[in-house]
């Protein structure tokens, strides 16, 4: 039987949830803060995590982390009741499965609860022959994507796949591997951002029996587990420096030795990475290797985001209407003119993945064949509002939009760094942080 543990500190609502779950056949343990949740997960592993994210004290991406760091795959739902987009993508960012307004919709909970028990950690949906999982796109940025993928796949470079969350990077690296020559070894994705550092180099290296308190018994690493094929580390900015150390000497010298042990393995393995950060900056900064990024950085292939991609939108919503009709048997084919107008005003912060469960949610809540407005989620339209309903004669509008494209653009500019950027725009720092918080810029 599935487990679940959930954190909610509304009684009323935990109990609802609490017997609706166990109605449809889970058995659930129910606390209402991060402390009772982080001594439960001490005490027992769960298959699920269901977590509201305010709560007395803390959030539920406090327990995520924790819980992370004992159980790396361990899949999780946020629920919150605050309509902002900022914290949907922050806990997507955190390694959540997913988010799920409040109140809670029961079909959309279950969907969610059945893709998790599905696979640890959430993968694309199978494709029926015919169906290709990756869409390449129409636009320009598209076809320069794949002619990289194209001309790379069959060499055994390493790449840095450098690129903002939820762009595909994962997909891309997937890409690579296909059209490869180690297309038939494994290909094995490891998520960095979600290791403590001795928990990295056990699942990177192996260990040996009692190479630290709870090794029980030896451990296959997942670089000699990839041998013969591809091993893909996902936010590798976020790999401490003793394990930046161990992975330089494993690409330099093609071995490595499990934690505790003084066996070395020969591994042929080729490496693909991916980040969100500058690693160029990390290692100005002293966060990141300089020999190891020019050692990973054969070659560097960035994942556009989907706001530079106008020309691929439908053609993804399509592609995730047909994968969502399929999974959730609904016969949607059309989008009103309102979702069309709101689909392309939306800057899409949580980039394809946002849009994948959008698209997702919007067929589940749609009987018919048509979306409308209320199968959205209601943040999308809320921070929208003023552009989707205004008009090009709105003065105040178009200079607060113009304001906050050249706040972004500047902010990119200088790495994010908020001194120089205020210093740009020649205003000081105070009135920077309340126009970024104005115009929720992430």
């Amino acid at each position: 039987m599935t487990t679940i543990l959930l954190i909610e500190d509304d009684s009323t609502f935990s109990m609802i949830l609490e017997n609706f779950l166990q109605k449809k056949g889970y058995a659930v343990s129910a606390v209402g803060d991060v402390k009772s949740g982080l001594a439960e997960l001490a005490a027992k592993k769960y298959d699920i995590l269901l977590l509201d994210y305010r709560l007395p004290d803390g959030t539920g991406l406090d327990v995520l982390s924790e819980a992370r760091s004992l159980y790396p795959n361990i899949p999780a739902v946020i629920m919150t009741s605050v309509n902002d987009v900022r914290i949907a993508v922050k806990a997507i960012r955190s390694g959540a499965l997913d988010y799920i307004t409040k109140p809670v919709n029961p079909d959309e909970l279950e969907l969610l609860l059945k893709e998790a028990t599905g696979s640890e950690q959430p993968a694309p949906p199978q494709e029926h022959s015919g169906d290709p999982k990756y869409i390449s796109g129409q636009s320009e940025a598209s076809r320069k994507l794949h002619e990289y993928i194209n001309l790379v796949a069959p060499t055994d470079m390493t790449i840095i796949i450098q690129g903002e969350s939820g762009t595909g990077k994962e997909y891309v690296a997937s890409s690579i591997h296909a059209a490869s020559k180690r297309s038939s070894k494994p290909f094995i994705p490891i998520d960095c951002g979600s290791l403590s550092k001795d928990l990295a180099a056990s699942e990177l290296f192996g260990h040996s029996k009692g190479a630290f308190t709870g090794a029980l018994n030896d451990k296959k690493g997942q670089m000699e587990a990839a041998n013969g094929g591809t091993l893909f580390l996902d936010e590798v900015g976020n790999l401490s420096y003793e394990v930046q150390v161990q992975l330089l000497r494993a690409l330099q010298e093609r071995v490595i030795q499990p934690l505790g042990s003084n066996k070395q393995i020969k591994v042929d393995v080729r490496i693909l990475t991916a980040t969100n950060d500058d690693l160029l900056a990390n290692v100005s900064k002293g966060d990141f290797r300089e020999d190891l990024y020019h050692r990973l950085n054969e070659f560097k292939i960035q994942v556009p985001p989907l706001r530079n991609r106008d020309e691929d939108l439908f053609i993804f919503v399509d592609h995730f209407i047909k994968q969502a009709n399929r999974d959730l048997n609904r016969q949607v084919k059309h989008l009103s003119k309102e979702v069309k107008d709101l689909f392309k005003a939306y800057e899409w912060p949580g980039n394809l993945r946002e849009l994948k469960n959008t698209v997702r949610r919007m067929v589940l809540l749609s009987p018919g064949d048509t979306v409308y407005m209320d199968s959205l989620p209601e943040e999308m339209s809320l921070n929208l509002k003023k552009s989707v309903t205004g008009s090009d004669t709105d003065l105040k509008a178009l200079n607060e939009q113009r304001e906050r494209e050249l706040i972004i653009e500047t902010l990119q500019k200088v790495k994010f760094n908020k001194s120089k950027a205020a210093k740009i725009l020649n205003i000081d720092r105070t009135t920077l942080y309340n126009k970024i918080e104005k115009y929720h810029i992430e």
